[in-house]
């Protein structure tokens, strides 16, 4: 067995894969249709991208004014003059084609016209192509091509159309001994056509699905912020309705508990129940609008809303559906917060607890709630999930960081979320203890 060393094999890298790269991104320009006034593949990312159909263009041109020229005068026997102005004229207006493929078309189709007129007497046009020679043919199939990827089908169907009909015009005055070439250019065309616009059709289809998906994502997030919306509300009924019935019963009990008032003072407790019993009533009544599931009859939730008191019940019933959580709950966090900012302050937890369950199952998880005389610091931290295995749930209703951005702000305070770099997860809110004084300031 030989000694010498061998020479490791190369690993693809980044350029490997320029190649199909670049094939997808022509692909794309290609299905993606020109505007009225914009050339091929004007919308294009790359620059030679949007430079390739000039390039082709000048090239066919470049190529074809001699050939046709030397052809018409050597195997048809052509005047080098007429020769000469019908290459010119055949080949020159595809520069058009990029820009304004109509007026190229119309141009191209009358010198072909013409010089299949002017070939009826020549020479040597026996045992050749007419009324459409080779060159013709070539330049007109590059004009479909443009045609096609840039015209609507109508129009597409109509140059089709006109082009068959001036060869079936043409072919009563045929001179004898041709090849007539009519039908061969009319399917031809046709078949470019057809391609090229069923092309341009599917890039037109696959942007309006795009737009489409576009505008149900917005309206799906503009519907989860509405329901999240209503959502508090009807927490925040649920808070304040029990605050606006404390304050009507103690105004309708004072005379009562308070035994010599004068009457003045009376009529003013009176007035302040008769407000307080009217707001409540007209609260309840755009609680019923905003219900749209008539949460307010029977049916609806008697049980008191939850604080930062039952956290641990919700931390308790997590880890009985198997998630790792860890509770830090500060002794003065469950009585501290005023009703509305308790409630926020467990939702939060709640959601980020269930965004947990679904999208790092099994993730060891730590809550933490602290308190100080400003402001309560809401913290759960997970980290990546333990079994690779599970499908990672990736499609969902978003209520999740929309409800928490939510209630934070209804209280004033401020949010931060975001990823961890060994692949957790972070949820941080800072809800003041008095949410006026933060809108105060």
């Amino acid at each position: 067995m030989s000694d010498t060393p061998r020479t490791p094999a190369r690993t693809r890298g980044p350029r490997d894969s320029r190649g199909p790269r670049a094939l997808a991104s022509l692909a794309v320009a290609l299905r993606t249709p020109a505007r009225a006034a914009e050339p091929l593949f004007a919308q294009a990312p790359r620059t030679w991208h949007r430079l390739l159909p000039y390039l082709v263009t000048v090239a066919f041109v470049v190529t074809l004014v001699p050939v046709t020229i030397a052809v018409l005068s050597n195997d048809y026997g052509a005047a080098g003059g007429w020769a000469g102005a019908l290459g010119v004229a055949q080949t020159v207006p595809l520069l058009l084609a990029v820009t304004r493929p109509m007026a190229a078309w119309l141009l191209i189709l009358t010198a072909d016209t013409v010089g299949a007129v002017m070939l009826i007497h020549a020479e040597q046009v026996a045992r050749h192509a007419w009324p459409w020679t080779p060159m013709v043919i070539v330049g007109y199939l590059l004009l479909m091509v443009c045609l096609g990827l840039r015209e609507s089908i109508r129009t597409l169907v109509g140059v089709w159309l006109a082009t068959g009909a001036v060869g079936v015009v043409l072919g009563f005055f045929q001179p004898s001994g041709v090849i007539n070439t009519t039908a061969l250019l009319f399917v031809l065309s046709g078949v470019m056509l057809a391609l090229t616009g069923a092309l341009r059709g599917f890039g037109a289809a696959q942007r309006r699905i795009a737009e489409q998906e576009s505008i149900s994502e917005a309206e799906r997030a503009r519907r989860t912020l509405l329901e999240e919306r209503a959502r508090i509300a009807r927490e925040l009924h649920d808070v304040v309705a029990h605050h606006m019935s404390v304050i009507t019963v103690q105004a309708d009990s004072a005379p009562y508990r308070l035994p010599g008032m004068s009457d003045p003072v009376q009529e003013e407790f009176a007035a302040i129940a008769a407000s307080a019993r009217e707001s409540l009533g007209e609260m309840r009544r755009l609680l019923t609008v905003l219900r749209g599931d008539g949460g307010d009859g029977p049916g609806g939730e008697r049980a008191p809303q939850p604080g930062l008191s039952r956290l641990q019940q919700l931390v308790e019933a997590t880890v009985r559906a198997g998630q790792p959580v860890e509770l830090s709950l500060a002794a003065e966090a469950a009585g501290a917060a005023p009703p509305a900012v308790d409630l926020s302050a467990y939702r939060i937890v709640q959601e980020a607890l269930a965004n947990v369950v679904r999208h790092a199952p099994g993730a060891p998880t730590r809550v933490s709630v602290t308190v100080d005389e400003e402001e309560i610091l809401v913290l759960v931290v997970n980290g990546p999930a333990r079994d690779p295995v599970v499908q990672l749930e990736s499609s969902g209703t978003g209520h999740g960081l929309v409800g928490m951005r939510e209630r934070v702000r209804l209280t004033g305070g401020t949010l931060d979320t975001g990823p961890l770099p060994d692949g957790g997860f972070r949820v941080a809110a800072r809800l003041p203890l008095d949410p006026t004084a933060e809108d105060a300031s």
